[in-house]
């Protein structure tokens, strides 16, 4: 069979929440403060109070864009640190990790189109499903998270 050869990727972020909602997006961009910053657009859009996001330590989190983009919607929402190497205390990481043992093995994406559409595939299943996505939030190293709502 013949192959191009060429290399392509996709990158995908979620938010998630205690009672079960999931906010994603796919992107093809590499992660940047412009992205989180439309990330952040996004999931603002889509509420009427504000949120309370908790993040690791990605320099896109801590950018100087994303503390204007802060401060020109502070009503809308405010960023919580975890520790420094710390993925246990973030839910989210087993979001990542549902996703990647939900990827097909086998099935080789000829285009990016086509890697795109798998993530989205599985983030649209799973937003159906919160019982699933509450099941995140149940490890030992998140109660922390038993009192915030998305």
């Amino acid at each position: 069979m013949r192959r191009t050869g060429n290399r392509f990727s996709v990158n995908a972020m979620s938010a998630i929440s205690t009672k079960g909602r999931m906010h994603f997006m796919v992107f093809t961009e590499t992660f940047d403060a412009d992205v989180m910053c439309r990330f952040l657009d996004r999931l603002a859009g889509h509420f009427t109070h504000k949120i309370h996001l908790v993040l690791d330590g990605h320099s896109a989190h801590r950018s100087r864009k994303v503390r204007a983009w802060l401060a020109d919607h502070p009503d809308r929402i405010e960023l919580h640190f975890l520790p420094s190497y710390s993925p246990e205390l973030n839910p989210d990481e087993l979001v990542n990790a549902d996703l990647k043992r939900s990827l097909p093995m086998h099935h080789r994406a000829r285009e990016q189109a086509q890697l795109a559409a798998e993530p989205r595939r599985f983030f649209h299943r799973r937003q159906r499903q919160p019982l699933i996505i509450r099941g995140y939030f149940g490890g030992p190293h998140v109660r922390y998270t038993l009192n915030r709502t998305l």
